[in-house]
Formats: C-alpha cells, sequence, structure tokens
C-alpha cells in the first residue's frame, strides 16, 4: 500500500460531479452483498470509509439511487448514473466513498470484506479480515485501530 496522496480529487464518469478527500480513510472494505454486486455490475464493490468533514462534493450534485428510502442513501451522477458515494441515515461520521471515483487509486487496497456469505467462488479481495455479513457496530471501532496499524504499516514498507 502507498501513502495516501491527499487531498485526493475524483469525478463521476462524465464528469459533471467533482469530488474531493481531505482526510484519509478510517478503514477501507470490499462488500460482496446482492446489492452491491447488482448496484456495481460486479463481483463486490469497493469502499473506503472517509470522515464526513473530509469529504465534498465539490462540483455538481448527486441523486440517491438504489433502494430509494433505505437507510443507505447511494448517491449518484444524476446524467451518467455512476455510483460515487453512500451516506448511511443515522451515521453522520463518516461517507463510504467509491475509490475507484478518486484520480488516484494505487494506495487502495480493500483492509476488510464483508458479506461472503454471499461472495461469488472467483471473488478475491486480498482483505485481511473477512466477515459472513457486516460487522457490529461494537466491532467497527476496534477495526478501525487495527486498520490504522495495517495502513501505517503498509505505508512504511512502500
Amino acid at each position: 500500500m502507498s501513502s495516501i496522496p491527499l487531498p485526493l480529487k475524483g469525478a463521476c464518469r462524465c464528469g459533471r460531479v467533482e469530488i474531493e478527500v481531505s482526510k484519509p480513510p478510517i478503514c477501507t472494505a470490499a462488500c460482496h452483498c446482492p446489492g452491491c454486486q447488482k448496484m456495481s455490475s460486479s463481483a463486490y464493490s469497493l469502499t473506503a470509509m472517509v470522515p464526513a468533514d473530509g469529504f465534498a462534493v465539490t462540483k455538481g450534485e448527486t441523486v440517491i439511487g438504489g433502494l430509494h428510502g433505505a437507510e443507505l442513501h447511494h448517491q449518484f451522477c444524476d446524467h451518467c448514473k455512476t455510483w460515487m458515494f453512500t451516506r448511511v441515515a443515522g451515521v453522520d461520521w463518516f461517507v463510504n466513498v467509491r475509490p475507484t471515483m478518486l484520480d488516484e487509486t494505487a494506495w487502495f487496497r480493500p483492509f476488510m470484506e464483508t458479506f461472503t456469505r454471499t461472495k461469488l467462488p472467483f471473488a478475491e479481495t486480498g482483505a485481511v479480515r473477512s466477515f459472513d455479513e457486516f460487522p457490529e457496530m461494537e466491532e467497527l471501532e476496534p477495526l478501525m485501530q487495527e486498520y490504522q496499524a495495517w495502513a501505517r504499516a503498509g505505508e512504511a514498507s512502500s
């Protein structure tokens, strides 16, 4: 893992919506749930959990897509329909940013993978930790601390 070249800038596929990440992620993940598989049209979705005060939409506006009205507010470019980030209802302190929206991606590695019970047989992520579903809320803080140590160790070795 390389060091994170902050700030990270990025955009949707058509460039009408631009984003910026100014703080390092608190954790990174790959999700194998059927919803992420369908929304990403892939075996899993990738996410960088970024502190909310370290994330901004700097150009354009997003619209909610995916399951409207659910606890997950998936944000898309209204023009090209690119899934850019997700906010969790009632959880204001972080934003799940799709790291592939960012111009620089060499730093990204999924630390954990979730919903492995629905993982496609060929899908490998290289994640350090795996969970059948999403970890319980009380598990998140220790996981984030473990991620920070893992990320620092990766930066030191690059």
